[in-house]
């Protein structure tokens, strides 16, 4: 047989948010339309997800969460920096900008961060192939060299980091969904240095953030594999972007690694799922059944054979 082209990782985000989240990460798995897994331990479901990960020998990584629901560390439900009056993560949005303010505590950040570790071991009796953060908080500045050391103390040795070739020229993402994605790819851009400090590792090519929901389709999914393919970014400072025109050739025999972000699922109902606040309107939406439905096209699947690309998982790294 020869090498592949690309050895794929195709990660299914959010496990643990809900039991209709498990069965559609489930079905996209035993398809073998996803190769790699991360599991949301202040999800609802997230003791079912890791029982039906060690059951189906899923490989599984955290996904790290300081925006939306519950901590895990009963502690900072009340009063902590990390959540609102209420008791809950800020939000997407919220924990931006209660950073940018100068009130988050970073060492409740270390402490939530070691405890959703403790609690993955606990749950699946391994530590995590990987860790990333939900809603990308792992590379918001501040964060970023706590998430780095918490990593580096566990051993986990490898993390995503978002920067997706080709997002500059994607015009049929909003003006506010764009905005918020290019403060990803900033905060992605300065975290390169404090993860490589830490001896951590990741993937050569990160897509994901443009082929999300309804904008996830075959051939949007081979367009941007191709092109991530053809063409890779030189390391530049994040200012210095300039809608894709700084880019260089790789070579016909390199090996690329690359992680695809999704997140397949059956629609959340009000009744049950989330971190501990119920679900948001993203996994109310269809667009979760739309990503499984396109993952699991026979086309996709034949497209990832005939062009020598092999699914795999970061632990087979």
């Amino acid at each position: 047989m020869p090498q592949p082209r690309v050895r794929l990782i195709v990660t299914g985000d959010d496990f643990g948010y809900c039991p209709r989240r498990n069965r559609g990460i489930m079905e996209c798995f035993n398809a073998r339309a996803i190769s790699n897994v991360s599991l949301l331990v202040n999800g609802t479901a997230a003791k079912d997800a890791a029982a039906l990960a060690t059951r189906n020998k899923v490989p599984l990584g955290l996904h790290a969460n300081l925006s939306e629901g519950l901590p895990v560390c009963e502690q900072l439900r009340m009063g902590s920096s990390l959540v609102n009056k209420d008791g809950f993560f800020h939000g997407k949005m919220g924990i931006r900008e209660v950073l940018r303010s100068g009130h988050i505590n970073l060492s409740e950040v270390d402490q939530e961060l070691r405890g959703q570790v403790d609690l993955f071991c606990e749950l699946t009796g391994h530590l995590p192939h990987h860790m990333d953060g939900h809603q990308h908080v792992h590379v918001l500045p501040g964060i970023r060299e706590v998430f780095a050391q918490v990593l580096s103390d566990y051993g986990i040795k490898y993390t995503r980091v978002p920067i997706e070739p080709g997002l500059h020229d994607c015009d049929w993402i909003g003006q506010q969904l764009m905005d918020f994605y290019l403060g990803v790819e900033k905060d992605a851009f300065n975290s390169i240095d404090v993860f490589r400090r830490h001896g951590i590792r990741w993937p050569d090519i990160y897509i994901g953030l443009t082929t999300m929901g309804k904008n996830m389709s075959v051939p949007n999914i081979q367009t941007i594999i191709e092109n991530a393919i053809a063409t890779r970014k030189v390391k530049q400072h994040p200012l210095d972007i300039s809608c894709g025109k700084k880019f260089r050739p790789i070579q016909d025999d390199t090996i690329l690694t690359m992680e695809l972000m999704v997140h397949p699922g059956y629609s959340s109902v009000p009744e049950e799922g989330g971190c501990g606040e119920g679900p948001d309107d993203f996994s109310q939406s269809a667009d979760r059944f739309h990503e499984l439905e396109t993952l699991k096209e026979p086309k996709l699947l034949k497209y990832y054979e005939d062009k020598n690309i092999l699914l795999c998982a970061f632990k087979d790294l």
